[in-house]
């Protein structure tokens, strides 16, 4: 089973859609049991990222990560959800992540080099490939779905698998350590590609 965890903040129906249709079994639970008993887990996020971050605690679900880190059970991490498992982020001050990858989150320069980008980025975008993987495998130079207005910035450069150039920035937009995987973008509004990549995730 894959557990999409259900923290109230998410595209919960868009991820367990996308699962359907793959026919994977899938269900979107806030149920620790059911995460903890789990093959994969898939933690999405949208919004702020200090909101994300205080309801995931009030769920208890920090300690539940904790557990499947321990198990070794894959982890998924999509936008506000990839952006959680690092070490903090600035958006509307300074807040805490979880805090198991190296990294921080920061806000795109609206206007470069005499440019004026939009921020949110909204839309479809390149990923390039950086390391094998079987997340992203065969998937190299493919276009996906991005919203967001800040990025990952000085990772370990070990855990990024992809890398996404926007607003005068090339950023890391997926990344891999171990059990845990993330995504900046959205698989599941990113047509076949994303199907793809959840299928990938979902047959680890």
């Amino acid at each position: 089973m894959i557990a999409i965890m259900n923290y109230g903040i998410g595209n919960l129906g868009s991820v367990k859609n996308a699962l359907d249709f793959l026919g994977f079994d899938a269900k979107i639970t806030s149920d620790p049991n059911e995460i903890l008993s789990a093959d994969k887990v898939i933690l999405p996020g949208v919004g702020a990222f200090s909101i994300a971050m205080d309801t995931f605690k009030s769920y208890g679900f920090v300690e539940v990560v904790d557990k499947l880190m321990e198990k070794n059970t894959p982890i998924l991490g999509i936008c506000v959800g990839m952006q959680m498992l690092f070490q903090e982020s600035e958006e509307y001050g300074i807040h805490k992540g979880l805090g198991l990858l190296q990294g921080r989150i920061i806000k795109f320069n609206q206007k470069v080099d005499n440019i004026t980008y939009k921020i949110p980025q909204m839309g479809w975008n390149q990923i390039h490939v950086v390391k094998e993987n079987p997340l992203l495998y065969g998937l190299d130079l493919k276009d996906v779905y991005f919203v967001h207005s800040y990025h990952l910035s000085n990772p370990n450069l070990d855990d990024v698998i992809a890398y996404t150039e926007y607003a005068g920035t090339t950023y890391g937009s997926a990344v891999r350590k171990g059990n845990l995987y993330g995504c900046q973008f959205h698989p599941e509004k990113s047509g076949e590609v994303g199907l793809q990549i959840l299928k990938n995730f979902c047959t680890l």
